[in-house]
């Protein structure tokens, strides 16, 4: 016999935020993610855009400090774009 946790999905649903932080200069793209992260649940996904080159380095390193996961990096002409995920 199987048995199902019925509501144990339903209430716990992962979100997908986009952060958008074009224009913001070093450190306030990583200031701004680490406030997101501490607010966020496990399994939570955020899309960070950022527009300085210097997140390129800051946000792999706040991760590295915070342990969460980067998913996926692209670069598109002067637009960063991180997907993270909370741990």
């Amino acid at each position: 016999m199987i048995r199902t946790l019925s509501g144990f999905y339903d209430s716990y649903r992962m979100t997908e935020k986009t952060l958008n932080l074009r224009g913001l200069k070093c450190p306030l793209p990583a200031l701004r993610t680490r406030k997101a992260l501490s607010q966020a649940q496990p399994g939570d996904i955020f899309i960070v855009e950022c527009t300085d080159p210097l997140t390129a380095i800051d946000i792999p390193n706040l991760l590295n400090q915070t342990g969460d996961e980067l998913e996926d990096t692209r670069k598109d002409n002067k637009l960063l774009t991180f997907r993270v995920r909370k741990t």
